[in-house]
C-alpha cells in the first residue's frame, strides 16, 4: 500500500478530530504574528536604549520557531533566550507595562485582544467544511489551544457548537498541563472525549504542535502549511501535510 493510500484509510479510521486554533480554524494567526512583533520589539528598543544592540522580532521566522503553537509566557521565555535576554517571572496579575515574563505576556494579550475586537474573526472556510462533514459523519471534535482567548474566538467566529471539548490555555494552566510540543493538552482533550489516541487525528499548523501530536503517539497527524513549510512540518512529525482542509473532504 502506497504513503498516500495508507494515509487515506488512516483518516477514514479515526474516531476523533483534535484541532488547533490559530492557523488551522481560524485566521488569527496574523494578528497573534502583529501583537508578538509590536510588543518585542517595544522591549528590544528599551534594550538598545542601555546600549544593546537591536534586531527586530521578525513575525515569520521569529514568530513560528519561538512562539507559535505554545501557551504564552513559554512564547515570551523562549524568544528572550533566543535573544540572551533575562528577566524576572514576577506574578500572573502583572500589568503590562512592567518589565517581567507576565507582565511582557500580558501586554501582548491586550494587544491581541485590541487587534481582534477591531478587526473581527475568520474562519477558514475549507476547515468549517471539514469539521461539518465530520461532524455529520459521527466523529467526536475537540479543540486544543494554547490560546486563553479560544471559547471567545470560536464564539466570534460562528463555530463553537460543533466542537464537544475545549481544552484551551485556561484549561492547561488550571490543571497544570504542560504545553505544546508536550502533549498533555492533546492527550486530556482525547480522554475527555474518550477515545484513545491511536483512534484520534491531531490537525496542527504548528511544528511545536505536530511534535505534540508525535509525541502523544496519535493515530494521524495533519500538517496544514500556511505558515510553516510542509519541510518543516514533516520534519516535526506530521504525517502527510496539506494547504487547505477542504483537501480531505474526499478521505474521511
Amino acid at each position: 500500500m502506497n504513503n498516500v493510500n495508507r494515509m487515506m484509510r488512516s483518516a477514514r479510521a479515526v474516531e476523533a478530530w483534535l484541532f488547533d486554533l490559530d492557523g488551522v480554524l481560524t485566521d488569527t494567526a496574523s494578528a497573534h504574528a502583529a501583537s508578538w512583533k509590536e510588543t518585542f520589539d517595544a522591549l528590544l528598543a528599551d534594550r538598545a536604549g542601555a546600549g544593546m544592540p537591536i534586531r527586530p522580532f521578525d513575525a515569520i521566522t521569529d514568530y513560528e520557531q519561538f512562539v507559535d503553537g505554545k501557551p504564552r509566557l513559554d512564547g515570551v521565555r523562549s524568544f528572550l533566550f533566543s535573544r540572551g535576554i533575562h528577566l524576572p517571572e514576577g506574578e500572573p496579575v502583572d500589568r503590562p507595562n512592567l518589565r517581567t515574563v507576565n507582565g511582557v505576556g500580558a501586554w501582548k494579550n491586550r494587544l491581541v485582544l485590541r487587534m481582534l475586537a477591531h478587526g473581527g474573526i475568520v474562519a477558514f472556510p475549507g476547515s468549517v467544511a471539514l469539521v461539518r462533514a465530520l461532524k455529520t459523519a459521527g466523529r467526536k471534535l475537540a479543540v486544543v489551544s494554547a490560546s486563553e482567548n479560544c471559547a471567545a474566538v470560536l464564539q466570534a467566529a460562528g463555530i463553537v457548537d460543533l466542537f464537544d471539548v475545549n481544552v484551551d490555555g485556561g484549561v492547561r494552566s488550571r490543571l497544570g498541563l504542560a504545553g505544546k510540543p508536550a502533549p498533555d493538552t492533546y492527550l486530556y482533550a482525547a480522554q475527555q472525549l474518550g477515545t484513545e489516541p491511536c483512534l484520534a487525528a491531531v490537525v496542527e499548523d504548528a511544528p511545536a504542535g505536530v511534535a505534540a501530536g508525535r509525541a502523544g503517539h496519535f493515530g494521524l497527524i495533519v500538517g496544514v502549511s500556511r505558515g510553516a513549510t510542509p519541510s518543516e512540518l514533516l520534519a516535526s512529525g506530521a504525517d502527510l501535510v496539506v494547504s487547505d482542509l477542504a483537501e480531505l473532504l474526499d478521505k474521511v
